[in-house]
């Protein structure tokens, strides 16, 4: 198998445009002018990188190029990106090329780089489902993985892992200054995510998707260097070289104007740069592939989350700011939906919702959380999202006594409204009570009062004769629905914290 690639700089991009060797990583055989200068800059991706070239002249280079051993699709249009089909089960060669400049990246020269293959979908629907679709897959195929290296045809590449949780993904190290070539088996095939209606389904396309990482200071493969992708889709055995073969003989009967609205077909399938999966940048901390779940099943992760706060969702006054904090706006940017994710206990669906704003959020149905997020935190966050809290098991009112007012006094204002006898009127704040004890009485006063939770040592109820009764759970439970109490503080004995004494 060998093969000699020369690489020319071509409009100062760097992009291989001449493949003067005989590929053979699937069997075929390329002449020496499989690619000329016209046919390679007529490429959609070159076209589309031409367009944003900078106007200093200074063109991004990319560091590596992903070579693909398999033929393109020539019922592309012109503008569309590049589709490849790939039988089910066999090795396809991948090469992986150093493109680097003379002098660039010099921290990588001699060193190892890491990188990670995936299959993933295409179509950003099933994106949003994927756990969802691949539980489905894996029941369905007991044992099998969807994207496997053939290692033993595999050059240059050291270090291979693959993980029995991700079934789509597989990592290996590897010299950017020695040939390297990693050939891939998918064993998905495109119609087993399709709904079977009739037969004869539409399959879905998938990415094949590389991501490479160097070493950071602690030698974790962690910082990314480069990404690309190519759209596929995968047949039965022997199922691709037939499509591959109507697709061809449909453009042999076009009219010579229909054919310059497609692209040619090309021998192999050059991936064009992307960004990195979501969830590289974190995944591969320890450079072991057991913490880089490309796709697992929803775990909560550890997060900030407030208290249940504030003393209502209806809540008005002083808690009315912790109140709206809780309910997602549509004028929500996608940082503050993220923050709302975060806040409300959906930190496992932040990357999913990634690019969504707060109106964006707002438009899914219950029918759509369900699906996107499995049936228990879809109805979860359906509900969040529309601001359906639990009905409080009780409600009071309660004001704060004026200082002007003696406690001793016994000063009682009408229900209602009242006259603190010095001109200011009494106004009473809604304590909502989800649990009826006696902490949720004191956490809420500190709330709404803006009391140091942790200075509250004990609540009392002024009784009979002024007595003072410590308010229990029993006591709680006990209150009638909407009462109303004076309150006020007193020091604590030992001068440590206050009490709190209802009347």
């Amino acid at each position: 198998m060998a093969w000699v690639l020369k690489m020319d700089e071509v409009i100062e991009s760097g992009l291989v445009h001449d493949f003067d060797a005989s590929l053979s990583g699937i069997g075929q055989e390329l002449g020496a002018g499989a690619y000329s200068m016209s046919d390679v800059l007529a490429l959609p991706i070159f076209k589309q990188e031409d367009s944003s070239l900078p106007l200093d002249g200074e063109t991004k280079h990319p560091p590596f190029q992903y070579v693909m051993c398999a033929a393109t699709s020539p019922a592309v249009k012109l503008h569309d990106e590049t589709l490849t089909y790939l039988n089910q089960g066999q090795s396809y060669e991948i090469r992986m090329l150093d493109n680097r400049k003379m002098g660039d990246m010099p921290e990588i020269t001699g060193k190892l780089v890491k990188s990670i293959i995936r299959v993933v979908f295409h179509d950003r629907r099933l994106q949003y489902t994927e756990h969802q679709q691949l539980e489905g897959w894996k029941w369905n195929r007991p044992g099998d993985r969807l994207l496997d290296l053939d290692i033993p045809m595999s050059v240059g590449i050291i270090d291979t892992r693959t993980n029995p949780s991700q079934l789509n993904a597989v990592e290996f190290l590897w010299d950017p200054a020695k040939r390297t070539s990693a050939f891939i088996q998918v064993h998905c095939i495109s119609t087993e995510f399709t709904p079977r209606k009739h037969g004869g389904e539409k399959g879905v396309p998938f990415r094949i998707q590389v991501d490479t990482f160097k070493q950071n200071e602690n030698g974790e493969y962690t910082d990314h260097l480069h990404s690309a992708s190519c759209q596929i889709k995968v047949f039965k055995p022997k199922g691709a070289d037939r499509k591959q073969k109507t697709d061809r003989e449909k453009m042999e009967k076009r009219t010579a104007h229909e054919k310059e609205k497609y692209q040619p077909s090309y021998d192999t399938t050059i991936l064009t740069e992307c960004s990195p999966w979501p969830d590289t940048p974190t995944a591969y901390v320890n450079s072991s592939p057991s913490t880089a779940p490309a796709f697992t099943s929803p775990q909560q992760g550890t997060c900030s989350v407030p208290d249940s706060n504030s003393s209502s969702p209806n809540h008005q006054g002083d808690g009315v700011s912790q109140a709206s904090s809780e309910q997602l706006q549509p004028s929500a940017t996608i940082q503050e939906t993220q923050q709302w994710l975060l806040k409300n206990r959906f930190s496992s669906y932040t990357r999913l919702f990634s690019n969504f704003s707060g109106a964006d959020l707002l438009k899914l149905t219950k029918e759509d959380l369900v699906q996107i997020c499995g049936a228990a935190d879809g109805i979860r966050l359906y509900n969040s999202l529309k601001s359906r809290s639990v009905r409080p098991r009780l409600t009071i009112y309660v004001c704060q006594e004026q200082p002007s007012s003696s406690p001793l006094q016994g000063q009682q204002p009408a229900v209602g409204g009242g006259d603190s006898g010095s001109g200011t009127p009494y106004v009473y704040h809604a304590i909502y009570l989800e649990e009826m004890v006696a902490s949720e009485v004191a956490r809420k006063l500190a709330l709404v009062f803006n009391i140091p939770f942790h200075q509250i040592n004990q609540v009392y109820r002024q009784g009979p004769t002024g007595i003072h009764i410590l308010v229990s759970d029993q006591m709680v439970q006990n209150f009638q629905d909407e009462s109303c109490f004076l309150f006020f503080t007193v020091k604590a004995e030992n001068g440590d914290g206050i009490h709190i004494v209802l009347k």
